[in-house]
């Protein structure tokens, strides 16, 4: 049974598994070199995963309210997560081109972030 104001799991996961699609499909702008397949790979599964592992840990009322009108904490902070996790994987594999790797970044966040509001 489901608290009230909570999220069932297939929800939280179906959120970030769009926000992993979203993502590779936005960073295929930036990042079209030849490592794109990898990179467009990773950059979705590690959005993908930061979104459902926080939207997941964090899956309580307080923190899924709107505290800003349509905006809730976790809102905010599922794909900041997924930010620092692409950050992460952008030190261990670096880019040739450490810009179009930063807009990617951005873009993914962005990505992230609109299917969080809309989708939760």
């Amino acid at each position: 049974m489901l608290a009230a104001g909570t999220f069932a799991t297939a929800h939280i996961l179906l959120t970030g598994v769009i926000s992993g699609v979203i993502a590779a499909g936005l960073v295929s702008w930036p990042l079209h070199t030849e490592r794109q397949p990898l990179d467009l790979l990773a950059i979705g599964l590690l959005t993908a995963t930061g979104v459902f592992l926080f939207r997941k840990s964090a899956n309580m009322p307080q923190l899924n309210n709107d505290g800003l009108q349509g905006f809730s904490a976790n809102d905010w902070l599922a794909p900041t997560v997924a930010f620092v996790l692409i950050s992460m994987y952008g030190s261990v594999r670096p880019a040739g081109d450490a810009r179009r790797f930063g807009q990617a970044r951005v873009l993914a966040t962005i990505g992230a972030f609109a299917v969080n509001v809309i989708t939760i």
